[in-house]
């Protein structure tokens, strides 16, 4: 009995939005290796069976909560019963996202509202829930899943890009009043490359062409164990692949040529060659009852394994040499300057 308490008392309780497919899903099973006890939250409950049944065949135990995460009602209400049933929250992850595939002159407003409600409020209603369990213990984890898109936006997902830059910019305000307060609360954010997922199945398109990731495209697995790993050892970013870190610092750098670039680069990036199947389905506003899955439809391109980088690590180096590079062309500088100096005096 005292091996089971342990155990037990060991155990890790896990939230995970957004876990019927894709990274959800991949990290689901992540923390299900390592014997955690699972909340399951995403609005389609016959998926969420599916990813279930998935966590215990691989050691886990798992809750299923079928919500919308921009009802924020629902998500403190699943906190709630999480901690009534599985125990206190230790991890919180959030996850979930929608997007549109568009022109922004081709949006209508209740898309990009709903667009943001889901993918920035959703981490806000999330991390809210999260913080109301773990303030009465001082501790806890919460993950946020963010993108290079949360530095850098591209065209033709512009409520997307918007809604990954305001999870960065809530973030960082959260964590300085989490130190002001001296909490014991850890909170850490993701950056995550392009990754094969259902989702260019089912996102909302006004395109012509059939949605794709824009290559480099990495495996769900990949950015499960960094998340898994930003979990256990919290630091304030990470940046996944370099892909990711290209984009960040190639964003602080130059701007205005990533804006070119992007501009002739990411229309046809985003887009197959196949057309749009007529009467395409969407899971914007309501769940898609298709196959939930892990992996996408570009198994073929994705790779298994990725760089992680700490972004503060890769900021200061970079800023160290750009220190190094700005001294040694003031010394070059003041060499010419004071050799100048002398071939005049003589």
């Amino acid at each position: 009995m005292a091996g089971e308490r342990g155990r037990l008392a060991a155990r890790k309780v896990v939230v995970i939005t957004g876990a019927s497919a894709g990274v959800g899903r991949a990290v689901a099973h992540r923390f299900a290796g390592s014997g955690a006890a699972v909340a399951l939250i995403a609005r389609d409950q016959t998926a969420l069976e599916e990813t279930r049944a998935e966590v215990e065949a691989r050691g886990g135990s798992a809750m299923v909560i079928p919500l919308d995460v921009a009802d924020a009602d629902a998500v403190f209400a699943a906190a709630r019963d999480v901690e009534e049933e599985l125990g206190t929250i230790d991890v919180w992850i959030n996850n979930a996202m929608a997007t549109v595939f568009s022109p922004f002159s081709e949006m209508g407003p209740e898309e990009f509202r709903r667009v943001t409600e889901t993918t920035y409020l959703g981490y806000v209603y999330g991390t809210m829930a999260a913080l109301e369990q773990m303030r009465r213990r001082n501790r806890g984890v919460i993950v946020q899943v963010g993108s290079a898109l949360s530095y850098r936006g591209i065209p033709l997902q512009s409520a997307y890009c918007g809604a990954k830059h305001a999870i960065r910019g809530f973030t960082d305000s959260l964590r300085c009043e989490l130190i002001h307060e001296r909490s014991r609360i850890k909170l850490t954010m993701v950056h995550l490359p392009a990754i094969n997922t259902p989702q260019f199945e089912w996102a909302r398109t006004h395109m012509s062409k059939a949605p794709r990731p824009v290559a480099p495209v990495f495996q769900p697995e990949v950015a499960a164990e960094a998340i898994y790993s930003a979990s256990r050892n919290p630091r304030r970013e990470i940046w996944l692949g370099s892909s990711t870190a290209q984009v960040i610092l190639g964003n602080a750098l130059a701007p205005w040529l990533l804006d070119r670039y992007l501009a002739r680069r990411c229309y046809d990036g985003q887009q197959r060659r196949v057309e749009v199947a007529p009467g395409r389905a969407d899971n914007l506003f309501h769940p898609v009852h298709k196959p939930h899955r892990t992996h996408g439809t570009f198994d073929n391109e994705a790779s298994s394994s990725a760089a992680a980088f700490s972004g503060s690590g890769l900021r200061l180096g970079v800023a160290m040499a750009g220190f190094g590079v700005a001294v040694i062309a003031g010394m070059l500088a003041r060499g010419a300057l004071s050799a100048r100096s002398l071939r005049s005096r003589r």
